[in-house]
């Protein structure tokens, strides 16, 4: 008996074998030896560390065990637990061991002894449940223990392999590892759009308190809410997504994989992960508690989580998931084409809208004329509902349709790049009667190095078996403007838009001998070493002018 309880006041690395020596003296009876069992799987516990979060991975049905010991001599000793699965829901429970109330208590001072208690009394002590738990929410126990005391933390997986973490502490007074979540955690949902939805929540204490180190985080996604951000994480790796391991801390470039996207827009940094089930968009906002998530697809249902997240202590609490289907894209408006006009059209190259013009047939046989003048376009041509022509455009480009007299055609335009593209579009049944010139089989300005002088430089054209009005123009140009000025260039304006003194000449020439229908001019009275832009305009009978590719030439230096 005395070695039993000399054996419970062993220090904490021989505590295990503390138990072990009262099981020895315990009759073997079946109470008794189910008690042996509880001792053994104290036994075999790891130590499970006071203030600090804890990662524990599962394998599937085999049981993690961790234990702890609360502090001897403290009238009341608070302790709290906090566990959070970061995938499927796990079991969990807490057991507590004291010993039996029969065993002696220490002799008084100057005694070292203690008193005889009959065989009858013996008994080792007890193990209870005092906690169990099954799923996947973040949950916390919160305890009070009056005297020494000795606690195992049970953990167990049945449907696959996971990890969770676990925090435990002795000290509630001097703060929270997570962040604080205000009474209603809820999250509203204020405003809905096609495009759009704009949440707002309210604030947490832990905002008030610790504004530098605290901020927000939302994640958005089209499958469903999660209860903790290493839930969140762990769905997003499990779907072939290499993801940083935290998100409040995981917003640098050099840490983004390839199938992920970084937006930086109004001190507010985004993560788009391309994952097979959709995007999953990841924004961190500092403190603000309204946020408006723009660049959603109309007429989906999207789940929204916001978590509140500790800079220093890497640690976050979850609010309440909310999910909102955004609205149905409306009807985009259509205009109407007719015989003979242009029509030019702008393009949102951002919002990746369809621009949509209608026509009705009043002859079987129509044609349908498109000027790329900027960007990359593509046109799709439905009659009656049928797609009959859909491409990417380039230059100019004709499309000859026969059909029935009322047919109606509608023509899709869409820019396919970010960048604003424009398009000049016309319908005619007039074949006849073009609308725009007769093209050569090359719209490229070529100019020739050995003909290049310090004053002069020499370039040529092509022309047509029609006879048109050709008109030449220069502009000095310095070299970093080059490859701006290039791409940026419309090539649908007119020299109308142009000073007089940038023209050059204008001439007229043809040849029914499309191998000889090519032109040469020098243009003269150049500065040495200069670089020049040249523009050539084709105009035909309608006097709408069709622009050849733009011609960067450098005069020499030296002569």
């Amino acid at each position: 008996l005395k070695m039993s309880w000399l054996c419970f006041y062993l220090p904490l690395h021989f505590l295990m074998v503390a138990f072990l020596c009262h099981s020895i003296k315990a009759p073997t009876t079946s109470s008794q030896q189910s008690f042996k069992t509880d001792l053994f799987n104290f036994y075999h516990s790891l130590i499970l560390a006071d203030g600090k979060e804890t990662t524990i991975h599962l394998l599937k049905d085999i049981p993690r065990r961790y234990y702890f010991v609360l502090e001897e001599g403290r009238v009341l000793a608070p302790f709290s637990i906090t566990v959070t699965p970061c995938d499927v829901p796990i079991e969990w429970s807490i057991l507590v061991y004291k010993p039996s109330p029969n065993f002696p208590e220490k002799a008084t001072q100057g005694d070292h002894d203690t008193q005889e208690v009959p065989k009858s009394q013996k008994a080792p002590g007890m193990v209870f449940t005092i906690f169990n738990y099954k799923g996947n929410s973040v949950e916390t126990y919160m305890g009070m223990s009056s005297h020494s005391a000795l606690y195992l933390l049970e953990f167990l997986s049945t449907e696959r392999d996971t990890h969770i973490t676990v925090y435990l502490t002795t000290d509630t007074t001097s703060g929270h590892l997570y962040p604080e979540l205000p009474t209603d955690p809820r999250i509203d949902v204020i405003g809905v759009g096609p495009t759009t939805v704009t949440l707002t929540w309210k604030h947490s204490p832990s905002v008030l308190q610790h504004r530098e180190s605290i901020q927000y985080c939302l994640l958005v996604n089209e499958k469903h809410n999660y209860k903790s951000l290493c839930a969140a994480e762990t769905a997003i790796r499990s779907s072939g997504m290499k993801l940083p391991p935290t998100l409040a801390l995981s917003l640098s470039p050099y840490l983004l994989e390839p199938q992920q996207v970084m937006i930086l827009s109004n001190s507010e940094l985004s993560i788009i992960n391309k994952v097979s089930s959709g995007e999953v968009r990841q924004v961190c906002m500092g403190t603000k508690n309204t946020y408006t998530v723009p660049h959603l697809s109309p007429s989906t249902q999207y789940y929204f989580d916001v978590f509140i997240v500790n800079l220093l202590t890497n640690a976050s609490a979850a609010y309440t998931g909310t999910f909102a289907r955004t609205l149905e894209e409306p009807e985009p408006k259509v205009t109407e084409l007719k015989d003979g006009k242009v029509i030019h059209v702008v393009l949102d190259g951002k919002k990746q809208k369809f621009y949509s013009l209608q026509y009705q047939a009043r002859h079987k046989k129509i044609q349908f004329t498109f000027q790329l003048c900027q960007g990359q376009v593509r046109v799709q041509i439905t009659r009656n509902g049928k797609t009959v022509a859909s491409e990417n455009l380039s230059g100019l480009r004709y499309f000859s349709l026969k059909g029935k007299l009322l047919d109606t055609y509608l023509v899709q335009l869409r820019s396919t790049e970010e960048s604003n593209s424009s398009v000049k579009v016309e319908a005619s049944p007039h074949f006849h009667k073009p609308l725009f010139p007769l093209l050569p089989e090359s719209l490229k300005i070529k100019s020739f190095s050995k003909l290049r002088t310090c004053r002069s430089v020499t370039i040529a054209w092509l022309g047509t078996q029609e006879e048109s009005k050709y008109c030449v123009y220069r502009r000095r140009i310095e070299e970093d403007q080059i490859w701006r000025e290039l791409q940026s260039a419309d090539r649908c304006s007119g020299p109308e838009s142009r000073p007089k003194s940038e023209k050059v000449l204008c001439k007229y020439f043809y040849d029914l001998n499309l191998q000889r229908a090519v032109t040469t001019e020098t243009i003269k009275g150049l500065e040495a070493g200069t670089f020049y832009l040249f523009d050539i305009y084709l105009f035909g009978p309608s006097g709408i002018p069709v622009r050849y590719h733009s011609k960067v030439v450098k005069t020499r230096k030296k002569c």
